[in-house]
């Protein structure tokens, strides 16, 4: 039996964790350890040991944090009154929001200011969809998935807007929207899709390799909303099977059983450096013949936050 790997390009780390982790990274070089972090800056279990390690401190909530120290708010974004805690506590801040997100949060205050009720599409609890809803809390309703949309009411239909968490699967918000236009026929757009790039790239990737796949293994930790929509999306998509797995000793055999095509990719907070560990747990196993599926080319980056800029020019005169 030929043993193949298909390789989804793109995959692993997005421009907005990229920002987010080297923001942690920067931050430990210019002011030293302990820097303390409000909840996981991404949802990967590996970057968050591997930050610790570097002497990273992650709390769950800003009255754990030293006052006058240091902490940097995740890539999933937080509500008006997080900053304002942070601010009471004499917290140096360092917001490291995914710009994408706080476009969405953008959205939100703005129809918010002209009386819009906003169908926020996203997962409750989700720290996201937590921040995001805390910019308009009398404006935003949450619809968890098109089976809730029965359940949603608004003041006026004429002045009702949708805008959604950036990790969603493409395919299940649209059939949320298509759902709720159903019901209020007014219903508005957000002015530019909110599902992130990144996030539409790699389920779009997985999409076409999952039906050669006998298994298609997703790396990605299990709290990560995009890595779980990847691994819905190849079984939709058509592979025979799929996994979610942090590392590559997650690994049954059992599962390669039979298996003659193995489908690899990882979420958008995933560093490459898992991968390469798991391509060679599957080579030792037969699989060295690897594929590399490429949709398209990542260019997308996005600056540091002003405070790490700002203190790394004042460094380096």
């Amino acid at each position: 039996m030929t043993k193949r790997v298909l390789l989804a390009r793109p995959r692993g780390y997005c421009a907005g964790v990229d920002r987010a982790v080297e923001t942690v990274e920067r931050a430990l070089e210019l002011y030293g350890a302990p820097i303390y972090v409000r909840k996981q800056i991404v949802h990967n279990k590996h970057v968050v040991q591997t930050l610790e390690r570097k002497g990273a401190i992650f709390v769950e909530e800003n009255d754990e944090v030293p006052e006058g120290a240091t902490v940097i708010f995740s890539a999933h974004g937080v509500a008006p009154e997080v900053h304002e805690q942070a601010r009471q506590r004499n917290l140096h801040a360092i917001d490291a929001t995914c710009p994408l997100v706080t476009k969405v949060h953008q959205e939100a205050r703005r129809y918010a200011r002209d009386e819009y009720d906003i169908l926020l599409i996203g997962h409750e609890g989700h720290e996201e969809v937590v921040g995001t809803s805390g910019e308009a809390p009398e404006h935003v309703t949450l619809v968890d998935g098109p089976d809730s949309v029965d359940q949603v009411e608004v003041r006026d239909p004429s002045k009702v807007v949708w805008l959604s968490q950036t990790t969603l699967s493409v395919d299940e918000t649209l059939e949320t929207v298509d759902r709720l236009k159903a019901k209020f026929p007014g219903l508005q757009s957000p002015p530019s899709d909110d599902i992130c790039y990144a996030t539409q790239n790699r389920q779009q990737v997985v999409k076409q390799i999952a039906p050669d796949c006998d298994v298609l293994l997703v790396i990605g930790s299990r709290n990560s909303s995009n890595s779980v929509r990847l691994r819905e999306v190849a079984l939709e998509a058509g592979a025979r099977a799929s996994y979610l797995i942090d590392f590559a000793s997650e690994i049954d055999d059992g599962w390669l059983a039979g298996a003659s095509t193995v489908g690899l990719t990882s979420g958008a907070s995933v560093p490459e450096d898992l991968i390469e560990q798991v391509l060679g747990h599957l080579a030792a196993r037969g699989y060295a013949d690897v594929e590399e599926i490429t949709t398209v080319q990542e260019r997308q980056t996005f600056a540091l936050p002003r405070e790490i800029k700002r203190d790394l020019a004042a460094r380096n005169t």
